[in-house]
């Protein structure tokens, strides 16, 4: 799972270290006025709410940090990537079947759920494939190409549907 995670976190790597500054930070692609370095960042900061509620097994989805400095500074993004990365790596021999509880506002408030270690990370897996996925309309239209053939793209999803 851990190797799953980090290969997929490896793809927004190779991405922004093949853009400029001025692509990483650009907000002007409707309909969301989004920049890639923006997603990255929403990206990063699940899986450091996990790590951040790891001692104490409560992890607050909601309270992200939001560095702004990431969403504009390439090397900040590199760095960050590197951060959980490095964190990720240490979770090899960890118990993924621990109960975490897990607090997220769901749009009417905040509400807590208990799951395991393994289940939040594969929540925090999924939902950067999703905004990857997300990134490649963005990219499309800054005349970006993708990293790879896989960017955004989840791994059960049949190639033959996409064609159809």
């Amino acid at each position: 799972m851990i190797q799953a995670i980090i290969k997929n976190l490896e793809r927004g790597e190779t991405l922004i270290q093949n853009i400029n500054t001025e692509q990483y930070s650009d907000r002007s692609v409707a309909p969301y006025f989004s920049s890639i370095g923006a997603h990255m960042r929403h990206i990063l900061d699940i899986f450091e709410c996990i790590f951040d509620g790891l001692e104490t097994k409560e992890v607050n989805l909601a309270a992200r940090k939001r560095n702004e400095l990431v969403e504009i500074d390439i090397q900040a993004g590199l760095d960050y990537f590197q951060k959980v990365i490095n964190t990720l790596k240490t979770l090899e021999n960890v118990d993924f079947n621990q109960i975490v509880a897990v607090k997220d506002d769901l749009g009417l408030g905040e509400v807590t759920v208990n799951y395991t270690l393994a289940a939040a990370l594969i929540q925090a897996h999924s939902h950067a494939i999703h905004h990857f996925a997300s990134l490649g309309y963005l990219i499309n239209n800054l005349g970006i190409e993708l990293p790879d053939e896989d960017f955004g793209y989840n791994p059960t999803t049949p190639r033959e549907a996409l064609l159809s």
